[in-house]
C-alpha cells in the first residue's frame, strides 16, 4: 500500500514543527522555530565536503540531521552518522531521516562529541564533519533559548574536543571538514596541526565582493603533511542582493 506524504506528515510532524525542502531529490527536513534551524553554513560544508564511494562518514553535532542527509544527497558514501547530545534536536534529526526514507544510510547517535570517540572506537570514520559552535564564552549575544545558546556558543564542547575527538576518530589519511568563522582562523590552523589534523584546503566565504569574509571552509587531512591551497574566494550576494550564480548551483545540488 502507498503511504502518501500528508500520512507521513501526520507519523513524523509533531505540533509546532514544520517541514523545509531541502531543494535536493525530493527530500525534506522537519525543524522546529523554537530551535536552531540550519543556516547557509551547513548547505556551503555540505558542497565543500567529499565522501567517496563506501566510505562511513560522521557528522559531530548533528542538530537536526542536516548535513547527513545532504552530504547523502550529494555523495555516494556507504553510510553517515550524525552525533547529537541535545535529544529533542536528534529526536527530530531521527524523524527527518525516516520520513525522507534513509533510514538504511542514516544513523542518529545522542550523544557527547566529548565523548565520541569512547562511542563509536578510535580509527572509526573515513569523514568526519562538523558545523560547531562559533562563540567562545559569552562572545555575542546570549539568547534566553538554551538550545540555540548550545548551538552558537562553546557551552557543552570546545573548539579543542572537537579536534581531539576528530583526530581520535579518523582513520589514517581521513578527511575533516570544518565550517567556522575567519576570527578564529590562526587558532585553528594551530590546533589542527597540533592534533594531526593537517589543513589541506581552505575557502573564504564573503557576504559581497567588497565586504570581509565571514566564514572559512577548511578541510584536513589525518596524518597528512604540510601543505595548504587556498582556494578562490566565494561571494554569496550580488550588489543587488540576489544570490550570485555559483550560490545558486550550491543550492541546487553543485559542490562549493
Amino acid at each position: 500500500m502507498r503511504v502518501e506524504k500528508t500520512d507521513l506528515e501526520k507519523i513524523y510532524i509533531r505540533e509546532g514543527e514544520r517541514l523545509d525542502d531541502l531543494q535536493i531529490k525530493g527530500y525534506e527536513i522537519i525543524q522546529s522555530p523554537g530551535r536552531f534551524c540550519f543556516g547557509m553554513d551547513a548547505v556551503l560544508l555540505s558542497s565543500f565536503a567529499r565522501v567517496k564511494r563506501q566510505e562511513r562518514a560522521l557528522d559531530l553535532g548533528t542538530g537536526t540531521g542536516i548535513l547527513p542527509i545532504l552530504l547523502e544527497a550529494k555523495n555516494e558514501g556507504g553510510h553517515y552518522t550524525g552525533l547529537e547530545i541535545q535529544e529533542e534536536s536528534a529526536d527530530m534529526a531521527r524523524r527527518s531521516v525516516e520520513y525522507n526514507g534513509l533510514g538504511d544510510r542514516i544513523d542518529i547517535v545522542t550523544g557527547d562529541i566529548r565523548e565520541a570517540s569512547a562511542v563509536f572506537g578510535p580509527a572509526s570514520f573515513h569523514v568526519i564533519t562538523v558545523n560547531p559552535p562559533y562563540m567562545i564564552g559569552e562572545h555575542g549575544l546570549k539568547n534566553e533559548n538554551e538550545a540555540l545558546y548550545i548551538a552558537r556558543h562553546e557551552a557543552l564542547c570546545t573548539l579543542d574536543d572537537v579536534l581531539r575527538e576528530s583526530a581520535r576518530l579518523l582513520k589514517p589519511k581521513g578527511r575533516f571538514y570544518m565550517v567556522h568563522r575567519p576570527f578564529r582562523l590562526p587558532e585553528i590552523l594551530t590546533k589542527m596541526s597540533a592534533c594531526r589534523i593537517e589543513p589541506k584546503r581552505m575557502r573564504l566565504v564573503y557576504p559581497y565582493v567588497d565586504k570581509e569574509p565571514n566564514m572559512v571552509l577548511l578541510e584536513g587531512l589525518r596524518g597528512g603533511n604540510p601543505r595548504m591551497k587556498a582556494e578562490p574566494p566565494l561571494i554569496v550576494y550580488e550588489k543587488d542582493g540576489t544570490y550570485t550564480e555559483e550560490l545558486r548551483q550550491i543550492y541546487e545540488g553543485g559542490n562549493a
